[in-house]
């Protein structure tokens, strides 16, 4: 019996494989902030359970967009089967039904008009755990001798009779060690994973180099323009592909005037190996700041600053649209997104630099998680020398609520956004932050 349990653990461990780097779990769903034909939507790709099999996309809308239609073109990387589809962006989505035929890595081109965005996802299929055969496989051996050992023991042969039924004890037992133990065994690789690494990255992956610029070089106020980052690895001077989604984006970029009265959080597109792109406008001339956050895979979460010229006359802030921030500070905001005249309450009511300040907003009940969170509070040094991005709470009833430390004194820019049914709102107000024993 004590071999049989041994050789049973033996059989768990060796058989097992380790966990997929970023917790890759076959079945789940892919969810893709992007930034496209002016609106912001989310992209979900729901898990598949079987290949050939079916694979849903839908087009999550934050506000109303009456309309808009996006391509879909599933490829896979391996031999270039492609499928095509039709999808529209909704606030309750409604799923386009494709089909693979393997899994491994894939993309999906999301076109709108002339805005195409290539995400690349892989299709998994979870496999069957070692630890599953042994517990069926141990208790259907056990059921067999045990229905044996009572037909010998009917036929007056009780030593036989006994050996199969000890059998089948050992059997269950088997079963019943491995359920024991399943929990701390880990789970096998889905098909369609990622290869593991032949080095350690152990260390991380380095930081990406990073260049943004304007296409234009010099955009003029009121009139659209394309915001370009580009990714390239250092130390192999190739394009950096291997960003992975966090907070349901592979990149966060915030773009704000120097003065604070411009103000978009958009999520650009993939449009080739290394390259993020998006389409704005702004509302004014002067000078412009961008912060791009993203994260590698293997890596660590990385932050990077830019700025761009934008030029012309102020007349073309019509174009743009404003809203007024409590105080008189106007902030035009993005497509889809409005203002609110809430005022934001703060613990303390004069933040000390270094400290940590609560801050609270209410907000209209059915707040919807967007961004993978309940609200989002992005905040900018005056000058354009620090910027932060935390997030909500879980505050109870309809507020958000979130604590934030300044690092020094000074002027702040602050946003609280969030989504309810059918909007983005975004809610601008500044804070002057004092120095530790100067109240």
């Amino acid at each position: 019996m004590i071999r049989v349990l041994c050789l049973a653990a033996a059989l768990v461990l060796a058989l097992a494989a380790p966990a997929a780097a970023h917790n890759v779990t076959a079945g789940a769903d892919l969810r893709v902030a992007q930034t496209i034909a002016g609106a912001e939507v989310t992209v979900v790709i729901k898990g598949t359970t079987r290949v050939p099999g079916p694979l849903r996309i839908g087009v999550v809308a934050y506000q109303p967009v009456p309309g808009l239609r996006l391509g879909l073109e599933v490829r896979s990387v391996e031999d270039g089967h492609t499928v095509t589809g039709m999808a529209q962006a909704t606030v309750n989505p409604q799923y386009t039904q494709l089909r693979v035929e393997r899994t491994g890595p894939h993309e999906l081109k999301l076109s709108a008009g002339d805005e195409t965005a290539v995400i690349p996802f892989r299709v998994l299929v979870e496999r069957e755990s070692a630890a599953e055969l042994l517990i069926y496989g141990g208790l259907f051996v056990a059921g067999l001798l045990l229905v044996g050992g009572l037909l010998t023991g009917a036929t007056a042969r009780p030593g036989r009779a006994m050996a199969l039924v000890a059998g089948a004890a050992a059997g269950v037992t088997v079963a019943a060690m491995v359920i024991v133990f399943e929990s701390q065994v880990p789970a096998p690789t889905p098909a369609g994973a990622a290869p593991t690494p032949t080095t350690s990255t152990a260390a991380g992956r380095p930081y990406a180099q990073v260049r943004m610029e304007t296409v234009p070089a010099r955009p003029d106020a009121g009139e659209p323009f394309t915001l370009r980052v580009d990714l390239v690895d250092g130390s192999t001077g190739r394009p950096v592909d291997d960003l992975t989604a966090h907070h349901e984006a592979l990149a966060h970029l915030v773009v704000t005037s120097a003065d604070g009265r411009y103000f978009r959080h958009l999520h650009p597109l993939r449009t080739a190996p290394g390259r993020l792109e998006v389409r704005l406008s702004a509302d004014r001339p002067g000078r412009y700041l961008a912060h791009a956050e993203f994260e590698r895979e293997d890596s660590g979460g990385q932050l990077v600053a830019a700025d761009f010229t934008v030029e012309g006359t102020a007349e073309a802030s019509e174009k743009a649209g404003t809203i007024t921030e409590p105080g008189g500070t106007g902030a035009p905001t993005q497509a889809g997104t409005t203002g609110t005249t809430g005022t934001p309450r703060l613990q303390p009511a004069v933040p000390v630099a270094g400290r940590p300040t609560m801050i609270e907003l209410d907000t209209p009940a059915g707040v919807r998680t967007w961004l993978d969170m309940a609200g989002h509070l992005l905040i900018r040094s005056q000058d354009g020398g620090f910027f932060g991005h935390v997030h909500e709470m879980g505050a109870p009833g309809s507020r958000v609520r979130f604590t934030f430390s300044f690092p020094q004194p000074g002027r702040y820019l602050a946003w609280i956004q969030y989504a309810t049914a059918d909007r983005i709102v975004t809610a601008p107000f500044t804070v002057n932050v004092t120095a530790s024993g100067a109240q």
